[in-house]
């Protein structure tokens, strides 16, 4: 039984309006109409009022409102004039008890008024029976019942309802699509005057014999049905010209349809053909397109066929053959055969107009003779090791596409083609184009991801009719001139050259394009850009040189006054461009560079609506800047770690970023919670929405509180992952109706009964965001795309009986199976997520998110290498968006990029009884920490190879944006506390993770408060100073390397004490349990609530297991950047106490040495042998 949808307004007001209001006839000012309550009704065509005073019975006047009027009385308060069309017409004048009412009727009425012909559209209004007002619209044309609850016998007075249907004698098109009938409506049959019927998607499982009376009928679908045959009396419509048959369970063509004479298009996919007879269709003389697409055809049965003269467009993408000789079809124009398994093709090219034959695996492509009419083709993403000769002689051949395949090279008589317009060759193995080229009309060149040194010396120069070329992902390290002299005849507008080896020598060569409107040329080696140069390209609009080693963008940009985007991330700029001069700016992105300070006029560009300014360590703002900053609809700078006690391990550390599309809507979001729960898990998400910008921001505001809540019922991965994904797409509420949206999440966590354990990471997603893990070098999937080319996934969709359009998407709405909202396509579309778990090893280097637009410009192989080398997170992210754009994406992108750090020590080896290896050291008995050695090649970057130790970092960064200030680190508690008297196990062999520890023994961690915790801010290798031993400075960061060890006893609980704010700083409660007494565990039985912070990222409230109070003043902002490290490690700054509390931390501290001493005295066995495995309290 299908559940009963609740009426929304929307679709209660489109089935009827009703009340009682004041009513009057005829002229308002004659005296002799008066005003009198009356029922009146809104329904279908017509106006309806009561003839009976306050009575809702009786004989009821109807006035037809199409091409009448309505009008407002503006005599009367909340008064309307009703006016039907024709000689004849007349008024009634309703005045309504309020404005609501009043506006509500206004709407609905004058859309009803305003059609030409008699149309009522009730579908999806959630209606179980027509409404009996429906029939006063006697003169009804065209009725819409799509997408309601009818039924043909479920009560009497449904069953009456459908009945009358025939009572609209002038009724032309009837559509009663998705309504699971189950059974034909009889009914329609006695309708004389319908042409268009619609019973898609009903159950049918026959077609009564009774339609061959519709003599009339011109259109029949019956699509999404289970009918395995049609009754001969079809024969019968004569003027049956369309038939829809797909999505049905034909096994054969139904020998009825060779009577259809007046039919030319045979509608069959989604069937169960797993051949096609030719013999029948040479029965059909009439049908000339054939749509056979998605059955499962894997052979031709020719039958000593010679030629199907008639067919002159086949479709057969989506099925099963191996190998298709079309030459049969002699007259054929257009033949699909997409996502096969072809391996070789023959087909005839006496009128081939266009030919599709992407995603097989073909090797041998014939065509005979030479199509000399072929204006299309596509054969892309094959096995084609050589272009095939005749392709050059097709004279009026248009557009070409041939990317995605093994071509070495492309003959030169190619681009002698004059009709040539479009060729497509990227992404196969070409080591050259033809040398010296003549005269080529090619408009579009994409020939990136190949193996070019370099490009025709004279193509650009021939090229005269060029405006676009992409050569990104290729090896040149020069250009070619576009001209011999000053003048240019260059028309191009868009170019393409990221990710090659190119050099400032190439810069000039740039002028000779003085129509370029959109330059990428990001990661090459470029080191300046001339001002002169730039100066030149005035009609630049777009420009993005990120990656590359330029430490300034040319003033002269402010000659480039249609410049709306500036993207320059990954440089080592220094200086502020003059970009806010510009009055097209929209989008500006100096993320990862070195900028210590920004410049601004005194009033922003009008339309600039996005500045990204993180990951510029020595940048500081004062108030009245980021006052005006903040007016932006999206800026982003680094979060000081002031505000946040996070105490995020080291673990993992992430950045992600955001771009959106074409149309300048961004539709997607990520979500980042570093310390998700609590310090030792992390969740990440992103989320796209296509093209609506609300599911993915209700998404993202949403999903991490549904996470926390599902972590609270069970423990188990999967469990937990598909609770979320059903929970929040019940909460997507009415968002989720009609709009959906993709969506990945990634969770780490650990063993919540061992918090000392191995690290897992799970991944959820549905759609077409997915995640990739990089172990070893290698690309891992966590994710899986759900889409019609999944077997499992199109048999599920056809058990449902959704109609799969010819662009491959669910009731053309959307090509993904499952994916969040869409409530309407259920059970079709589901939000059941794929769901999979990996323990992380040391081999596990980062993840990566991303949305749609992000994996299909890159495939995981080519992210995963890409920022393999990129010590940055921030950095990564960014460089993913800047390829995926390059490379041709226009979609909005998002993708999050979390780097792992997971040492040997993070291995629980007390099962396989391994002996612990040596200790690196402990700390002493002092405030300052003793900093180990580290190799200077390794700066920004944990080691995993370090014994015991875990080297976490410390992110202290302060501004002038807030005046809260935080430690610049955390005292966290031992795990368990052992007992007094409890034995020390010295025969136990414990593995590095579980040492034996003392009673209330500290560990020190140090807290990371910024989105980056263990790596460098802009991915470039700095020599310019000498690190100090143990202190690594970026600017405003200081990263201080120390020894980190999990403690853990039998039997015992985990400590969490909650982080206190205060007004002088963060506030770490130190409420230490007496020796001997074990601690027990505080469970938070709460979801987290995320935050918005300003740079876009969402965390959650956090808790810390912190167990020393710590307060600090704000540190003084020195030149070079919020603040800069001391110029030698000096113990008293390695921690800032204010001197008010100097006398309170030094006796609290005093006081716990103390009892360490004691403790320590107290024990039953040497601490010789274990020293170190302890961390000493400060």
């Amino acid at each position: 039984m299908q559940k009963r949808k609740p009426h929304s307004i929307g679709s209660s007001e489109r089935i009827q309006l009703s009340g009682m209001y004041n009513v009057r006839k005829g002229k308002i000012h004659l005296p002799v109409n008066r005003w009198t309550r009356r029922q009146a009704i809104l329904c279908g065509t017509c106006l309806i009022v009561s003839s009976v005073k306050e009575s809702q019975t009786g004989k009821m006047h109807v006035l037809p409102l199409i091409g009448g009027k309505v009008e407002e009385v503006k005599k009367h308060q909340h008064c309307l004039a009703f006016s039907s069309s024709g000689p004849q017409s007349q008024t009634y004048y309703i005045c309504f008890d309020n404005f609501t009412e009043y506006l509500r009727w206004l709407r609905q009425a004058s859309k009803v008024a305003s059609q030409r012909i008699s149309s009522v559209d009730l579908s999806c209004c959630s209606l179980e029976h027509l409404p009996a007002n429906l029939f006063y619209s006697q003169d009804l044309t065209h009725l819409n019942l799509k997408q309601n609850f009818l039924r043909l016998n479920p009560s009497p007075s449904t069953s009456r309802a459908l009945t009358e249907l025939q009572r609209f004698t002038k009724l032309k098109s009837l559509n009663l699509s998705n309504n699971n009938l189950g059974d034909f409506p009889l009914a329609v049959c006695s309708i004389p005057t319908l042409t268009e019927l619609n019973v898609s998607c009903n159950a049918l499982r026959s077609v009564p014999a009774v339609v061959g009376e519709m003599h009339n009928l011109q259109t029949f679908l019956l699509d999404g049905n289970f009918l395995q045959s049609l009754p001969d009396e079809l024969e019968h419509m004569n003027q049956l010209s369309y038939v829809s048959l797909s999505f049905n369970e034909f096994t054969d063509i139904p020998g009825v349809l060779e009577k259809l004479t007046a039919m030319d298009k045979l509608c069959m996919s989604g069937n169960c053909m797993d051949a096609l007879n030719l013999q029948v269709l040479k029965r059909m003389p009439h049908i000339k397109h054939v749509d056979l697409r998605l059955n499962s055809i894997r052979r031709l049965e020719v039958n000593e066929i010679d030629f199907l003269h008639h067919v002159t467009q086949l479709d057969l993408r989506d099925n099963k053959l191996g190998e298709l000789d079309a030459t049969v079809f002699n007259n054929v124009e257009v033949l699909h055969c997409e996502r096969n398994q072809l391996v070789t093709l023959k087909i005839s090219g006496y009128f081939l107009k266009a030919l599709y034959a992407s995603s097989n695996e073909l090797v041998h492509l014939d065509v005979y003779p030479v199509p000399n009419c072929l204006a299309y083709m596509d054969i892309s993403r094959n096995h084609l090791e050589n272009l095939p000769e005749w392709v050059c002689d097709s004279r009026k051949l248009e557009v070409l596409d041939v990317g995605h395949n093994q071509i070495r090279e492309l003959p030169a008589r190619l681009f002698y083609n004059s009709s040539l317009r479009k060729l497509l060759a990227g992404h196969n193995m070409l080591g050259r184009l033809p040398d010296r080229l003549e005269r080529t009309q090619v408009e579009v060149l994409d020939v990136q991801h190949n193996q070019l040194l370099e490009l025709p010396s004279n193509l650009l120069l021939k090229a005269d009719s060029l405006r676009f070329l992409n050569a990104s992902a290729n090896k040149l390290e020069t250009l070619p001139p576009a001209t011999l002299s000053e003048e240019t005849h260059s028309i191009l507008q868009e170019l393409y050259l990221t990710n090659n080896n190119l050099t400032d020598k190439c810069v000039p060569l740039l002028t000779g394009h003085p129509h370029l409107k959109i330059l990428h040329m990001a990661y090459n080696r470029l080191q300046s850009f001339p001002a002169s140069k730039m100066a030149k390209l005035e009609e630049l609009e777009e420009i993005d040189i990120s990656g590359n080693k330029l430490k300034a963008i040319p003033t002269t940009i402010m000659n480039c006054r249609r410049m709306h985007t500036v993207i320059a991330h990954s440089n080592c700029i220094e200086v502020f461009p003059e970009v806010m001069q510009l009055s097209e700016i929209k989008c500006v992105d100096l993320s990862c560079n070195e900028l210590s300070e920004v410049t601004l006029p005194e009033n922003l560009p009008p339309k600039l609506q996005e500045l990204d300014l993180t990951g510029n360590p020595r940048l500081a703002l004062d108030h009245k800047t980021l006052e005006l900053l903040n007016n932006i609809r999206c800026f982003r700078i680094d979060q000081p770690s002031a505000g946040d006690a996070s105490g995020a391990p080291a673990v993992w550390s992430h950045g992600y970023t955001e771009a959106s599309g074409v149309k300048n809507k961004l539709c997607v979001a990520a979500l980042s919670a570093n310390n998700f729960c609590d310090n030792r898990e992390a969740l990440y998400g992103v989320f796209d929405g296509d093209r609506n910008v609300e599911v993915p921001y209700l998404l993202q505001c949403t999903m991490s509180d549904i996470l926390a809540e599902e972590l609270q019922k069970t423990k188990n991965e999967e469990e937990y992952m598909i609770n979320t994904f059903i929970v929040m797409q019940r909460k997507l509420g009415t968002a989720g109706q009609k709009l959906g949206g993709s969506a990945v999440l990634c969770h780490i966590k650990h063993d919540p009964m061992d918090p000392g354990g191995c690290f897992t990471l799970t991944s959820a997603n549905v759609g077409k965001c997915q995640t990739v893990l990089c172990r070893n070098g290698k690309p891992l999937p966590l994710s899986r795309c759900y889409v019609m080319s999944c077997e499992e996934e199109l048999k599920r969709i056809k058990q449902h009986k959704a109609i799969i359009t010819e662009d491959g998407k669910v009731n053309g709405v959307t090509d993904s199976t499952r994916i969040l909202g869409y409530t309407f396509l259920h059970p079709s579309v589901v939000p059941r997520p794929h769901v999979q778990s990996i323990t992380l090893t040391p081999q596990d280097e980062f993840f990566i998110l991303g949305s749609k637009g992000l994996w299909d410009s890159l495939s995981m192989d080519e992210a995963v290498e890409a920022v393999r080398n990129v010590p940055d997170a921030l950095a990564a992210a960014k460089k993913l968006c800047t390829l995926a754009q390059s490379y041709g994406c226009n979609d909005s992108i998002s993708a999050v990029v979390v780097q792992l750090n997971v040492t040997e020590d993070s291995f629980c080896c007390c099962e396989l009884n391994g002996v612990p290896p040596p200790s690196p050291g402990i700390f002493p008995q002092s405030v300052n920490v003793v900093i180990k050695d580290r190799p200077t090649d390794a700066l920004g970057m944990p080691s995993s190879s370090s014994g015991m130790a875990s080297e976490i970092s410390s992110e202290i960064s302060t501004s002038e944006m807030s005046s809260e200030v935080g430690s610049t680190a955390s005292d966290e508690p031992p795990q368990v506390a052992m007992n007094e008297n409890s034995p020390a196990y010295p025969g136990e062999q414990r593995c590095m993770l579980h040492p034996v520890c003392l009673s209330n023994s500290f560990q020190r961690q140090l807290s990371s408060a910024t989105f980056s915790s263990a790596f460098s801010d802009n991915g470039l290798d700095s020599d310019d100073e000498e690190p100090i031993e143990g202190v690594f400075t970026n600017g405003s960061r200081v990263e201080v390397e120390v020894d980190i060890h999990c403690s853990r006893a039998k039997e015992k609980q985990l400590l969490q004490v909650p982080v206190e704010a205060s007004d002088e700083g963060i506030v770490i409660s130190a409420n230490e349990d007496e020796p001997g007494l074990p601690r027990k565990a505080e469970h938070s039985a709460t979801g987290t609530i995320g935050r918005r912070r300003g740079n876009g990222s969402v965390a959650p409230q956090e808790r810390s297991h912190n167990l020393i109070e710590v307060a600090t003043d704000a540190p003084l902002r020195k030149t070079g950047g919020y603040f800069a490290a001391p110029a030698q490690p000096d113990p008293d700054d390695q921690f800032i106490i204010p001197p008010e509390l100097e006398e309170e931390v030094k006796e609290i501290m005093k006081q716990h040495q103390e009892q360490q001493q004691q403790q320590q005295q107290q024990r039953q066995y040497p601490m010789d042998h274990l020293a170190d495995y302890y961390d000493t309290p400060l």
